[in-house]
C-alpha cells in the first residue's frame, strides 16, 4: 500500500478533529494528563542515559545517544493516544471546518485545559521520580543541563526555536493522523521526539517539563523564567504550528480535493 494522498489525509484529520472537539471535559483532562506523563518517561530515558554514558562517550556524544532514548516518549504518545497542547493545532482546526455545528467555544476550552493538564501530570510524575534515591545518582546533573541549556538563549532564540518545534510536533501530527500503520506512527513519533530533544528545541510542554525537573534538582533559574518561557513558548508554537503547518497542509489537502472531484 502507497502513502495516502494528501486529501486522504485531510478527510481522516476532520473525522478526528469533530471528534475531539465533542469529547467531554473529564476526557480532554485524561489524555492531557497522560500526555504529560509520557513526556517525563522520555526526559527520564534521556537522562539516565546521559548520565550513564557521559563519562564513556563525553558528553555531546551522550546528548546524541540520549536524544534517541528520550523518543520513547513520543511512542508512548502516539501508541496510548495522549494529547500534547501543541497536537490539538491542525486537528481540531480541520474539526472546525468539517461541519458549521463545531463550537469555537469547544476550541478554546481544549486549547485551556490541554497545556494546563499536560503540566499537572508531568509535574505529579517529576515529583515522584525526584524523590531522593528514586533515579541513580547523576541523573540529577543531566537533568540541570538540559535546563540550563534553554536558560542560556536568548529571548528570540527561545522564541525562534518555538516557532520551529511547533512547525515540527504538527507535521508529525500530519504524518501520523494520515497513517493506518501503527508501525509508520511509532517511527514518525520516535524520530521527531529525537530531533526534539537532539535540538533542545523549545516546545513548551518538554521545555516546561524539563525546566521544571531541572529547578528540582537546584538548576540556576527561577520559576520567574520557567512562566515566561511557557507563554513564549505556546505563543512560538502557535506561529510554527498554525501559521507555517496547518494553513498550508490545509490548502494542499483541500486542492487535492477539489482536483479529484473535477476530475
Amino acid at each position: 500500500m502507497g502513502a495516502p494522498e494528501p486529501e486522504e489525509i485531510y478527510e481522516q484529520t476532520r473525522e478526528e478533529g469533530a471528534r475531539r472537539l465533542e469529547r467531554p471535559v473529564l476526557e480532554l483532562i485524561s489524555t492531557a494528563l497522560a500526555a504529560g506523563f509520557d513526556i517525563v518517561a522520555g526526559i527520564v530515558t534521556l537522562a539516565l542515559i546521559e548520565a550513564q554514558l557521559s563519562h564513556l562517550l563525553g558528553k555531546d556524544a551522550a546528548h546524541v545517544v540520549g536524544s534517541v532514548g528520550f523518543g520513547i516518549g513520543f511512542v508512548f504518545l502516539v501508541v496510548g493516544r495522549g494529547e500534547l497542547f501543541t497536537e490539538n493545532f491542525l486537528v481540531p482546526l480541520a474539526g472546525l471546518d468539517r461541519r458549521d455545528g463545531a463550537s469555537w467555544r469547544n476550541l478554546a476550552k481544549l486549547w485551556l485545559i490541554s497545556p494546563i493538564f499536560n503540566v499537572v501530570g508531568g509535574v505529579v510524575m517529576i515529583l515522584i521520580v525526584t524523590t531522593h534515591s528514586v533515579l541513580p545518582y547523576g541523573t540529577g546533573t543531566a537533568v540541570m543541563e538540559l535546563g540550563e541549556t534553554i536558560h542560556a538563549n536568548g529571548w528570540l532564540a527561545l522564541f525562534m526555536s518555538a516557532v520551529f518545534a511547533g512547525a515540527l510536533i504538527t507535521a508529525m501530527t500530519w504524518f501520523v493522523e494520515g497513517q493506518q500503520s501503527m508501525l509508520v506512527r511509532v517511527v514518525v513519533g520516535w524520530l521527531v521526539g529525537s530531533l526534539l530533544a537532539l535540538g533542545s528545541l523549545n516546545h513548551v510542554i518538554v521545555v516546561t517539563l524539563e525546566l521544571v525537573f531541572g529547578y528540582r534538582y537546584g538548576a540556576g533559574y527561577d520559576w520567574v523564567f520557567i512562566v515566561q518561557n511557557f507563554f513564549l513558548a505556546a505563543a512560538g508554537n502557535a506561529v510554527g504550528g498554525i501559521g507555517l503547518v496547518t494553513l498550508n497542509r490545509f490548502t494542499q489537502g483541500r486542492s487535492g480535493s477539489r482536483s479529484r472531484s473535477e476530475s
